[in-house]
């Protein structure tokens, strides 16, 4: 049972020992020592001794770990640095209370390094020329609080570690890490991944609810709940992270929610997905860097547009905290929360990151709100703004509190929130089959990615349907394997389908070119659907306003369906137009845009339909490849 450690925190941080408290469980404080080991990969997290036996690791995985994915970034050479644990102990919070400071740390020269109103500036360019031109569908931004300290920097993290602790609840992790020369504490609400016994779960948050003065009631966490922009921006992190899943489980990830996540001064709404897998929880960790809450999608491009907006490495913010934990049967579990809600304390120089997330519904001046919100349970706690008083009570000693009343028990926020899901596709709320029995069992097809990992989702979903699924990146799409496969599904993927200069643009127009004049089956999903309409001579054109996670029922060919958009720009023809040059035209009646094409051996669709916005969207894949088939079949 956790009791009084054998030392005191303060002997601890005056050892200078590398250290970390971690509070996960809502009663005790995991106190963790032992050596610090910077690496340059995930793969050399030292997960055993030179004897081959288990260790436990901490590893602070900074952003620019996405190097390692062939991404973007500021590159401020932060290391991956490793905690070995050589020792662990636990306390309760009591006696964590009865050992850590109160006096508070005075600040010096704070504030956020970019101000409100160029903050705005910012959202409305990255809106006009990311998601305005079809780069992708929401893309987190951050700026800095900043400030001087110059109290002794373990003092000032004990400090603060105790306000959180206070102060903050509904964190997932509230937590302290000081290692030589770098110290960060925070409280963060997100897990990003876990994998225990071979389950791999991800917790997608979004949609962030600023508590009003005197606090949330139903009436406002309903007008809230009730937002277009809020549920769609969270469907289209779901969205986002069901790629990872797809990419690191075997049945592809199945979500159970929504849920609310209530917070001292903000509600968000999530969701819980889960799988299974076989893979090293290290190589879970970078087929999942990162999340999308943090950074945007698609990811490659979100990189990509983090680097043009913003002006500085991000170090820490947006990576995650992994604690690696030996199991006894052999292998480690792994439980990695994003590192938001966190500062940052180094050579007297406090930061504490904070983003908004920005989508085609945002108002600039919303998002400057969103981040001094997201901002504000850290700098209460370390004394920047004035603290929250609704606090849960700790024991009789700790500060007196009025326990917050949970909004989520009430029956109206429940069935709110369950309606959400009218909308889903159940592909993805339910158990899924191996696709043995498929329609297409025993058949091949080979899916060409055009750098959005939406292409998971679709070989999961061809899976299912009985497929063996390759995937090849649009580089690594060779003539020869575009000639010989069965079935190419050429996918989506972020940009200007007009746009000569990029030889991505260029390769897929080879490879529908390719299928095309040999008359062999092909699918084309989104971006790829207008380079095919291109090929057959079609008009492409920019939305007036993008169709970024935009669910939508359009008529496929005789068939309502249900489906998710996530394009910006569209191929048009005049509307009434059935067919065009031998291709059966699927087209909204009043606009002319292009949904859905169709001809000898070849089928394409505008949408998304593995997305979870694709009520219809696994009978209609069905639809379309059985169309490309027809031809080799006959």
């Amino acid at each position: 049972m956790p009791g009084t450690a054998p030392f005191s925190l303060a002997d601890l941080a005056a050892s200078g020992t590398p250290f970390a408290l971690l509070a996960r469980d809502g009663a005790t404080v995991e106190v963790l020592t032992g050596d610090v080991v910077d690496v340059d990969l995930l793969a050399d997290i030292p997960l055993t001794d030179d004897a081959g036996a288990a260790r436990e690791v901490l590893a602070l995985v900074p952003f620019r770990q996405v190097v390692e994915r062939g991404f973007e970034c500021h590159d401020d050479a932060a290391p991956l640095r490793c905690l070995v644990v050589g020792q662990r102990t636990a306390l309760s919070l009591a006696d964590a209370f009865a050992h850590l400071p109160t006096e508070r740390v005075p600040l010096a020269g704070a504030g956020f390094d970019i101000d409100d109103e160029e903050y705005a500036t910012i959202v409305r360019r990255v809106i006009a020329d990311e998601i305005g031109q079809g780069e992708g569908a929401n893309f987190v931004i951050r700026r800095d609080y900043v400030a001087s300290v110059e109290a002794d920097p373990v003092t000032a993290g004990l400090t603060w570690f105790r306000a959180l602790l206070e102060h903050e609840r509904g964190a997932y992790w509230t937590f302290l890490v000081s290692t030589p020369g770098h110290l960060a504490v925070g409280a963060s609400p997100e897990a990003h991944v876990s994998a225990r016994g071979g389950v791999v779960t991800m917790n997608p948050i979004s949609g962030t609810f600023r508590h009003p003065a005197g606090g949330a009631t139903v009436e406002t966490l309903t007008e809230f709940l009730s937002s277009t922009k809020e549920t769609e921006e969270l469907f289209m992190v779901v969205d986002e992270e069901l790629k990872m899943m797809s990419a690191v489980c075997s049945d592809g990830g199945r979500i159970t929610g929504p849920h609310l996540k209530e917070m001292s001064r903000l509600t968000h709404t999530e969701y819980m997905l889960s799988g299974t897998s076989t893979m090293d929880p290290r190589d879970i960790l970078r087929e999942t860097m990162f999340a999308p809450t943090v950074t945007g999608s698609p990811m490659q491009n979100a990189c990509t547009v983090i680097t043009r907006h913003e002006r500085s490495p991000r170090g820490y913010y947006s990576g995650v905290a992994a604690l690696f934990t030996p199991r006894p049967d052999g292998g480690h579990d792994l439980d990695a929360p994003i590192l938001i809600r966190t500062a940052y304390l180094v050579d007297g120089r406090l930061r504490v990151p904070v983003g908004a997330t920005l989508v085609r519904h945002s108002d600039p001046y919303g998002e400057v709100g969103e981040t001094h919100g997201k901002a504000a349970g850290v700098l209460g706690a370390i004394g920047a703004i004035e603290r929250d008083r609704v606090a849960e009570a700790i024991d009789e000693d700790a500060p007196a509190a009025v326990p917050p009343r949970r909004l989520a028990d009430d029956p109206g926020i429940i069935e709110l929130l369950a309606s959400r899901n009218s909308r889903l596709a159940p592909f993805w709320l339910n158990p899924q089959s191996t696709g043995e029995d498929g329609p297409f069992a025993g058949r091949r097809a080979l899916v060409v990615d055009a750098e959005d990992r939406f292409t998971t989702m679709l070989a999961h979903q061809l899976r299912h349907l009985g497929f063996d699924v390759t995937i090849a990146h649009w580089s690594a799409a060779t003539a020869e394997r575009v000639a010989a496969a069965e079935l190419v599904v050429t996918g989506p993927g972020p940009g200007d389908p007009r746009d000569e200069e990029s030889a991505r643009i260029a390769r897929l127009h080879e490879v529908v070119r390719t299928r095309l004049d040999a008359g062999t089956p092909l699918l084309a999903v989104c971006l790829s659907h207008q380079v095919l309409a291109d090929q057959l001579g079609l008009d492409l054109a920019p939305l007036a306003s993008p169709h970024q996670g935009m669910q939508k029922t359009v008529d496929v060919f005789g068939a309502p369906a249900s489906i998710g958009f996530y394009n910006t720009f569209t191929a048009r023809v005049s509307p009434g137009t059935a067919s065009v040059g031998g291709a059966d035209v699927a087209a909204d009646a009043a606009t002319g845009d292009v949904y859905a094409l169709r001809g000898p051996g070849y089928a394409s669709v505008q949408g998304h339909l593995e997305s979870i916005l694709s009520g219809d969207g696994l009978i209609t894949l069905e639809r379309l490849i059985g169309h490309a088939l027809q031809r080799v079949d006959a």
